[in-house]
């Protein structure tokens, strides 16, 4: 027998140890997912004030609004997508409409084409990101979902923080378009030729769903009624979709004015991106092993002590502001290691409590309010910020985000209740 064939025959096991060739090219491939992202991080807000000299901090927000608000809607498709599509179909679809993005953020003559172009950015970020965190998760089985999360989370966050620091230096050097923006390039050649390589996870599925109980012929799979589920209906995933909502509204008003507040104190574009660099990359690493914690404790105490650390992380950011490095150091810091927290942690608690019948759509569902709130930290940034002041709108971000840990602390589950839920 040839070596295909033996390989074809070989028996589809869960597990990290057992599938460890598929899920190391899977992290990679998120690694190039956060890299893309990472292009705007920097530059983005800048270049709305500086290049074309956009007064409004709404319209500088704008592109983030566009972004989250595709992403969301992306994320949401892409669980249902998933009954009629593969996975790796998905993924390399998703990267086929990310091509554009680079070049149109290195030489767009408008705002408006800069807009579209985090359009095309969002599908790309909704469908890649998606499936490379689902078909992980199908690969590991149920036991180790935490450090699944974990650890496609850390890759794509330290990516997106390292090519902040890196666009931010390159800023410096070459100005802000377009050498920090073709970067993306790479990204882009190397996700899709991955994808390419990358096998699909069906029968990982298959297997998870014939040894594990049938969710009951009452329990209703499709997208209508796994989103009330998700959204409302079961109080954990609740708590969790809100969690997530508040935490993407913290980056999102970050992304729009971190940069704006610290170059306004002074600041110049290689501190700038150090700050919002420093950021994803401790939330990206902190995942790792915050990820394998969650299999252990729980997620309850990891998503409350989070969101609580992230608002500490705004009160540091004014009271220390007579220093702007050290406010944007220490406040990164804290919105890093509290984010680090709380994101791997919130999908292995929405894995925990859905069937693997209609685990695709609830994460779908999950990552679509979580990313809604990208569009939502942007907008009350821009009517805040324009209205009260740049302060006023990271006073708002302390209080929404305490009253959020607060929430999730009445709604989730306990560390020995979750498991897989159903009506």
């Amino acid at each position: 027998m040839n070596n295909a064939a033996t390989h074809a025959a070989a028996p589809v096991r869960l597990g990290l140890r057992e599938n460890w060739l598929q899920f190391s090219l899977l992290v990679v491939v998120n690694v190039c997912v956060g890299a893309l992202v990472g292009l705007e991080r920097t530059t983005m807000p800048l270049i709305g004030t500086e290049t074309f000299g956009l007064t409004s901090d709404l319209a500088v927000f704008s592109f983030i609004i566009a972004f989250g608000l595709t992403k969301a809607a992306t994320n949401l498709a892409a669980g249902a997508l998933t009954a009629r599509y593969t996975r790796r179909r998905l993924l390399i679809t998703g990267w086929l409409l990310g091509i554009p993005v680079p070049f149109a953020l290195a030489w767009a003559p408008a705002w408006g084409w800069l807009v579209a172009a985090n359009v095309l950015l969002g599908l790309n970020q909704g469908l890649t990101w998606s499936m490379t965190v689902n078909m992980k998760i199908d690969l590991v089985g149920p036991a180790r979902r935490g450090l699944a999360t974990g650890l496609n989370e850390a890759a794509g966050y330290v990516a997106v923080g390292g090519v902040a620091l890196l666009t931010g230096y390159l800023a410096t050097t070459h100005g802000l378009r377009p050498i920090p923006e073709l970067i993306g390039v790479v990204f882009v050649a190397a996700g899709l030729g991955l994808s390419l390589v990358v096998r699909d996870t069906a029968a990982h599925v298959a297997l998870e769903l014939a040894q594990h109980p049938s969710p009951g012929a009452r329990t209703h799979t499709g997208l209508a009624a796994t989103f009330a589920r998700t959204t409302w209906r079961l109080r954990p995933l609740r708590g969790a979709s809100q969690a997530g909502f508040v935490n993407n509204l913290n980056d999102g008003l970050t992304w729009g004015v971190f940069p704006l507040l610290f170059t306004d104190h002074g600041l110049g574009f290689a501190a700038v991106g150090l700050i919002k660099g420093l950021y994803p990359l401790l939330w990206g690493l902190g995942q790792i092993p915050i990820g394998q914690l969650s299999d252990r404790i729980g997620r309850k105490p990891l998503i409350v002590s989070g969101m609580l650390v992230q608002a500490a992380g705004f009160v540091l950011a004014l009271a220390l502001l007579h220093w702007p490095l050290l406010a944007g150091v220490l406040s990164a810091t804290a919105l890093g290691l509290g984010t680090a927290m709380v994101y791997p942690t919130l999908i292995a608690a929405i894995s925990d409590h859905a069937h693997p019948s209609w685990r695709a759509i609830a994460l779908g569902t999950y990552r679509f309010w979580r990313d809604t709130g990208y569009a939502a930290g942007a907008l009350l940034a821009g009517l805040l910020a324009d209205a009260l002041g740049l302060n006023a709108t990271i006073i708002a971000a302390a209080v929404l985000t305490a009253a959020s840990g607060l929430l999730a602390a009445r709604w989730l589950s306990g560390p020995h209740e979750d498991s897989p839920g159903n009506d």
